[in-house]
């Protein structure tokens, strides 16, 4: 499988503008800039991406973690905070509530790192990951 994003910016980097379309178009000519990455400008930015990304692949590798041991989530709901740092991104904070009918706290945290560690953008991301995990 392979997926396709385009970027097109044009100007100086401080000044100038860009737009973001996928291949599946949900992201269409989305614009981004200067503002809406450093400041609070209209539009998305790389790192909300990454997070967007992240929470996804997260949440979804649990589920198929936590059927591999039995059981099916009523929700997982995940929020991924991206940290950037002096031209960096340092870390990936990911938040997890989830109702799972069933499970013990052992077994759900036991899932919950094996999906950190092994979900695909986990495994991509050159940065520290933690995780909150609890049971709702």
């Amino acid at each position: 499988m392979k997926r396709t994003a385009t970027a097109v910016w044009n100007g100086s980097g401080k000044d100038g503008n860009g737009h973001l379309t996928t291949q599946s178009t949900t992201l269409n000519k989305t614009q981004y800039s200067y503002k809406s990455r450093f400041e609070e400008g209209v539009g998305t930015n790389p790192e909300e991406l990454i997070a967007a990304a992240h929470s996804g692949c997260f949440a979804m590798k649990l589920s198929f973690v936590l059927a591999g041991a039995g059981f099916t989530p009523d929700s997982l709901d995940v929020t991924s905070t991206i940290s950037l740092e002096d031209g960096t991104i340092k870390s990936s904070h990911l938040v997890l509530k989830a109702s799972i009918p069933g499970i013990s706290a052992e077994k759900f945290k036991e899932c919950a790192e094996d999906a950190k560690a092994n979900c695909p953008v986990s495994k991509l991301l050159n940065a520290e990951i933690t995780l909150d995990a609890s049971l709702v």
